[in-house]
């Protein structure tokens, strides 16, 4: 655990992981609004696990929703980032402001966010789901929130727009075979709630790699070509 490791350096995605349990256990009244300001800015001005570890120590959540050393990583197939148990994060809350839910962490079987006059971002690329079939309830006002899914995921979009949106484009669209299956409820009021399909990082990585490699055949091939008599036309043989 973080005790083990006081000194290694925090990344973005642990000071969020921790600033979620905070929004939880304010909603949750384990904190006033004091409290919960002191705790939040000292999760985003720390450095190291160590000075993160003591921000949650007191909050019965801490330890079954945050493990901010993280274990070795799934295969990446759809088997085993469908976990079960708990999801690590639970709320989302944008007021006047933002959140977003992002990188490794757990899909709880159903998520709740809610945005006035904010934003927010939920990413499903690199994440677990606590089931086959998990439910992300959006709320909007005058605000949105974003669903970033990975390809293979099938999604369902239930919510209601009034002078607002739900994005169903992506509606209908099969998943792979045992991938999960997000449904999204809510509604929008003046706001907006959009569902969008993006590659993960390291699929994206392996696209590049493989047109590289492409171009590089197809040179190699134009080589070839050259070297059995063919030539390019160039200005000399006008």
């Amino acid at each position: 655990m973080t005790e083990e490791l006081p000194e290694l350096r925090a990344s973005d995605a642990d000071r969020e992981r921790v600033a979620e349990i905070l929004r939880e256990a304010l909603a949750e009244g384990r904190l006033d609004m004091e409290e919960f300001g002191e705790r939040l800015d000292a999760t985003y001005q720390a450095k190291t696990y160590g000075e993160l570890t003591p921000i949650t120590r007191d909050l019965p959540v801490a330890a079954a929703t945050v493990n901010l050393v993280k274990g070795p990583e799934p295969d990446g197939s759809w088997p085993s980032r469908i976990t079960g148990g708990e999801g690590s994060s639970t709320l989302g809350i944008a007021v006047l402001s933002g959140f977003e839910r992002k990188g490794r962490w757990t899909v709880p079987r159903r998520f709740n966010c809610f945005a006035f006059w904010g934003g927010g971002e939920i990413d499903l690329r690199d994440a677990n789901f606590a089931d086959r079939e998990v439910v992300i309830n959006c709320v909007a006002i005058m605000g949105g929130v974003n669903v970033i899914v990975p390809p293979g995921v099938e999604v369902a979009t239930r919510g209601i727009g009034i002078m607002g949106g739900f994005d169903q484009r992506e509606d209908g669209v099969p998943g792979d075979p045992g991938a999960p299956r997000v449904v999204i409820t809510g509604f929008a009021f003046w706001g907006g709630v959009g569902v969008e399909r993006k590659a993960t990082r390291a699929e994206r990585r392996r696209l590049r790699e493989e047109r590289r490699q492409e171009k590089l055949e197809r040179r190699k091939a134009r080589g070839a070509l050259d070297g059995h008599g063919f030539h390019h036309r160039s200005r000399d043989d006008d």
